[in-house]
C-alpha cells in the first residue's frame, strides 16, 4: 500500500504575520510576499504555515499569486501559542554581527524577553531595534517557535537594578567567579533573568552594585573566559536544562 504523504509537508514555508490570524482570506505584500513568490516560487494550492505571536500557528494555502502580493486562505489552527519559559536575557549590546547572533540564539533557546543593558564599557549604546526584531522573527520562523521573544527598550544598568522586580532572580554571569551556574539555577526556581556584561566586562563599581542587589546570584561559567555572546548562550542553555525545557 502506498503511504499517504504528510500534509502539510515538512518543506512548507513558515512565516510570521504581525496581525491576529483567523480562518478566511489574508492578503500578504512586502517582503513576506516577495519571499513566497520569488524565493519559494509559491503558486495557487501551495501550503504555507503562519504564526502571529497571539493565537498560534495556522495552515493556509495560496489562492492567488500576483507580482507584488499574494492572497492566502487561512484554514486551520495547527498549534496554539506556546507558553514561553519565564526567562529574560539582559545583555549589553555588542557589535553588529555578534549582537545579531546573540538575538538569534536567544530566540532559538527559548528566551521570553531580550533586554539590552547599557553599561560603562558598552561599545554600542543604541542597538538597532528593527534589525534585532528582524533577527528574532527570522529565528522564530526557522526554529518553530510560536511565541516571539519580547524586545525591550535599552536600559542603563543602574535603572535596571533600581526597578528590578522582587520576584525575579537575577543570575549575574561574573567573570571573577561565583556559584557554579547549573547548581545555582537548580536551587532558584521561578521567574529568572540572566545578566551578561559587555566586551571587557563590568567595571568594579558596576560589579559591586550587581552583587549587592537582593535578587542577584553571581554565577560562574567554567574556567575559561568566554565571549559575551558565548556566555549568554551557555547561561541560557544551563537555565533551560535546570528548568526542564531541555
Amino acid at each position: 500500500m502506498i503511504a499517504t504523504p504528510a500534509w502539510p509537508p515538512r518543506s512548507t514555508p513558515r512565516l510570521f504575520v504581525d496581525q491576529p490570524l483567523a480562518p478566511g482570506p489574508l492578503r500578504l505584500d512586502g517582503p513576506p510576499a516577495h519571499y513566497l513568490a520569488t524565493v519559494m516560487r509559491a503558486k495557487p494550492g501551495d501550503p504555507v504555515k503562519l504564526f502571529d505571536d497571539r493565537t498560534g500557528e495556522w495552515l493556509a494555502t495560496v489562492s492567488a499569486a500576483g507580482k507584488r502580493d499574494l492572497i492566502l486562505d487561512v484554514a486551520e489552527l495547527l498549534r496554539p501559542r506556546e507558553p514561553a519559559p519565564d526567562l529574560w536575557l539582559c545583555a549589553a549590546p555588542l557589535k553588529k554581527g555578534r549582537v545579531d547572533w546573540l538575538a538569534e540564539k536567544a530566540c532559538e533557546l527559548g528566551v521570553a524577553r531580550l533586554v539590552p543593558v547599557v553599561t560603562r564599557r558598552t561599545i554600542v549604546d543604541k542597538p538597532n531595534p528593527e534589525r534585532l526584531r528582524a533577527h528574532l522573527i527570522e529565528a522564530a520562523e526557522q526554529c518553530d517557535r510560536t511565541a516571539l521573544p519580547e524586545l525591550a527598550d535599552p536600559v542603563k544598568l543602574p535603572a535596571l537594578l533600581r526597578d528590578w522586580p522582587a520576584d525575579r532572580a537575577l543570575f549575574f554571569a561574573d567573570e571573577t567567579g561565583g556559584t557554579a551556574a547549573l547548581a545555582a539555577m537548580r536551587d532558584h526556581r521561578g521567574p529568572a533573568a540572566i545578566l551578561i556584561g559587555p566586551e571587557g566586562g563590568f567595571d568594579d563599581e558596576e560589579r559591586a552594585a550587581v552583587r549587592a542587589h537582593a535578587q542577584a546570584v553571581a554565577i560562574g561559567l567554567g574556567p575559561r573566559i568566554l565571549r559575551a555572546e558565548t556566555a549568554a548562550a551557555a547561561a541560557v542553555t544551563l537555565w533551560m536544562a535546570a528548568a526542564g525545557d531541555w
